[in-house]
């Protein structure tokens, strides 16, 4: 009511968000895109409880099941007491803890560069990386299935963008040569795993063609840090480039089982992205917990590389066994096995049986994917058993040949 006992006019019309709520969800639901939050209960692991019922968890990011390792969780235990649950500020004010400096120095060993610098996500990394290093007249040559945080930082550096066929080289190489003429600078940006499509950049052709070019590289490895390489150094390592990257960005979120991001690279990135990365400069520092869960989940990587060997092994036998149910996961070569059915309805209608049956494997959708190539997105774990691919294998099997659009 009014102070005079009237109805005020919000009282008796729709308020401007909700009608505004109204119209976008109403275009989202007709185009079947609609989201919902699921609940997942219990410890990240190969088996939790999802939307109350429990399942076998293969849509998670948590690799090598270090997220429940008994030394990382100790960690975080031992960190609560001693440092407190939050950093207290940003870095560049009270927030630059010890253990913040010594994982970055343990970051930087790993990947053998001259420092590293944390971020609080993966997304925040790439948003203020890329504004720091392009601006206007210079060109980001970016792959067109990059991440959307790539996509968005270069909205923020309002810097010219040229965009190549997805891992095609020929076409990387006409679109390098044909900007970097009439750019001050350029980046060369690529995802080292990508996200949706489980396929690898051709990153050592990447790195030198661009260097011939005086061209930056920023290779945004999420996915492939702690799983590719010999020593779980990721996409680079594994190609042979690891110190030829420019910029390295890699996530504590997934593998290495805790939260956060890094940028890996020389000491004058370091220094220039502290004075002028605003993700960075503009945020809380990273709590102490998942510091010191990265710290330890870091040195597990090197230690325990039956990990990574097993998440090869499980990946192997869910792609086999899939292949030969006449199931495809291409372009798919890692962790990430996408099985594209086509159309939302029928994706989601597979996502939800499979719940049913005690399995999670999760639809994805427009616009995470290209319009009619929604898909299944399937991510084993290191720790899942080969009885578990299995029933897996035959679930989706059954499904994908029961429920057509």
């Amino acid at each position: 009511m009014t102070p005079t006992g009237q109805s005020s006019h919000r009282d008796t019309q729709e308020s401007p968000l909700d009608a505004i709520a109204d119209e976008v969800l109403s275009e989202i639901r007709e185009r079947g895109t609609y989201r919902h939050m699921r609940v997942l209960e219990g410890l990240q692991a190969p088996r939790m409880r999802v939307d109350g019922r429990e399942v076998l968890l293969f849509a998670g990011s948590n690799y090598l099941d270090l997220a429940r390792h008994p030394e990382v969780v100790e960690a975080t235990e031992r960190a609560s007491r001693e440092w407190g649950c939050a950093a207290g500020g940003s870095r560049l004010i009270t927030g630059n803890l010890a253990c913040h400096e010594a994982l970055e120095n343990e970051i930087a060993s790993f990947f053998e560069s001259e420092a590293a610098l944390a971020f609080n996500t993966g997304y925040m990394a790439n948003v203020g990386v890329i504004p720091a290093l392009v601006g206007p007249g210079d060109v980001l040559v970016s792959d067109e299935l990059n991440h959307a945080s790539i996509i968005d930082g270069a909205k923020l550096a309002r810097t010219k963008v040229a965009v190549f066929r997805h891992g095609d080289l020929d076409s990387f190489a006409e679109t390098l040569e044909r900007v970097r003429p009439t750019a001050r600078r350029a980046l060369v940006a690529v995802d080292g795993v990508y996200s949706m499509h489980g396929d690898v950049a051709p990153i050592a052709e990447i790195v030198k063609r661009a260097h011939e070019l005086d061209a930056m590289v920023l290779l945004d490895d999420a996915h492939g840090t702690g799983c590719l390489g010999t020593r779980g150094r990721g996409t680079a390592e594994a190609a042979g480039v690891l110190g030829e990257v420019d910029i390295l960005m890699g996530t504590l979120g997934k593998s290495l089982g805790s939260f956060g991001a890094f940028v890996a690279g020389s000491a004058k990135l370091r220094d220039l992205l502290v004075n002028t990365a605003r993700s960075f400069i503009f945020s809380c520092a990273l709590a102490p917990p998942q510091v010191e869960a990265a710290r330890v989940s870091l040195r597990l990587i090197d230690e325990e590389p039956w990990r990574r060997a097993r998440l090869i092994e499980n990946c192997d036998r869910l792609r086999s066994g899939l292949a030969s149910a006449g199931i495809s996961t291409a372009p798919s070569t890692t962790h990430i096995l996408p099985i594209v059915l086509g159309g939302n309805e029928r994706t989601m209608a597979v996502c939800e049986a499979l719940l049913e049956r005690g399995y999670y494997a999760q639809g994805i959708r427009h616009p995470s994917v290209p319009r009619g190539h929604a898909r299944l997105r399937v991510t084993p774990m290191a720790t899942h058993a080969e009885a578990e691919i299995d029933g897996l294998v035959n679930a989706i099997d059954e499904l994908v040949r029961r429920i057509v659009e």
